[in-house]
């Protein structure tokens, strides 16, 4: 089973020294002082972004095109502390994104969902890249003819919400699909690590620690049911969690979607130390047969459990 690694952060530059004149952000070899500038620049367009290593407090919003936004060294480009519109240090919202080897670290705004990104509209890639301490790492609107797709990158210490309302490391909306492949989510401070409301999902080759996780809930939540694959992952049930029943759940919220035939295959589940609980590894609130087996599940955890 491949984990996703993390990402070294290194010594980042201040953004102003990052390239001098040049400017930190450059898109076909022209310099840009601000990410909104070069984002602006590509317009309806398409267009790479490439962002020199750096500590940028600013944020951008992607209203029309197709760009991708890339680090020149991954884990060295950081957008902290500032959300655009309330949402977060990016809100897409164009034809496509592509995020690859970008950081994002303790985005927080008044409603409890700061994130690292904001997907309203379009297919959405994110590779190589880290969410950190902030409320929600990606967050979504409502496009039911949208794709995300996350690999490669690491979620820690999200999910804490001032307001009580909920944060989580990926939120997924209506969406059409979202696939998550060799990820790393971690410490969580709250809420689930995982929560989709696509009729598609996929999960795979990722680990879940949530052994120094603080007030969690599920690690998998398809709210309203899915279709798809839950494979080759690995759970650490942690001590201090706020819901304790379940690791994965399918349709607690109504199944809306089609459950049938969901697969959770070949993934390993154990209790952390000092975890004194009895969960189910896969609750079905759906009312719909899954595929379940070839799961190795520590002592104390149950494999599966109708809900309703």
């Amino acid at each position: 089973m491949r984990l996703a690694p993390l990402l070294l952060l290194g010594l980042a530059s201040t953004a102003a020294l990052a390239q001098g004149a040049s400017g930190p952000f450059s898109v076909g070899g022209r310099g840009f002082g601000s990410l909104q500038d070069a984002i602006n620049a590509i317009g309806e367009g398409e267009g790479i972004i490439r962002v020199a290593p750096g500590t940028y407090r600013e944020c951008a919003v992607q209203n029309a095109g197709r760009i991708t936004i890339a680090a020149t060294e991954p884990g060295k480009a950081i957008f902290t502390r500032i959300a655009c519109e309330g949402k977060a240090a990016l809100v897409i919202r164009g034809r496509g994104a592509t995020i690859d080897g970008i950081v994002f670290s303790h985005i927080e705004v008044a409603d409890g969902n700061g994130a690292g990104i904001r997907i309203e509209k379009g297919p959405l890639v994110v590779s190589n890249s880290m969410f950190l301490d902030s409320q929600s790492g990606i967050l979504s609107a409502e496009d039911p003819n949208g794709t995300v797709v996350v690999d490669h990158s690491t979620f820690s210490g999200l999910g804490h919400d001032p307001t009580g309302t909920g944060a989580h490391g990926i939120y997924m909306g209506k969406y059409r699909s979202l696939r998550v492949v060799a990820c790393r989510f971690e410490h969580g401070q709250g809420g689930h690590y995982v929560k989709t409301r696509a009729p598609y999902v996929e999960v795979l080759d990722s680990s879940f620690d949530d052994s120094k996780g603080h007030s969690t809930n599920y690690m998998i939540d398809l709210s309203n049911g899915a279709k798809g694959r839950i494979a080759g992952n690995e759970f650490v049930f942690g001590r201090d969690k706020d819901n304790h029943s379940t690791l994965i759940t399918v349709a607690p919220e109504g199944a809306k979607n089609d459950s049938s035939g969901l697969v959770v295959e070949n993934n390993r589940a154990r209790l952390a130390p000092g975890a004194d609980f009895k969960p189910v590894f896969v609750g079905n609130w759906a009312g719909e047969p899954l595929v379940i087996r070839g799961n190795i599940l520590g002592a104390g955890i149950t494999p599966t459990a109708r809900k309703w």
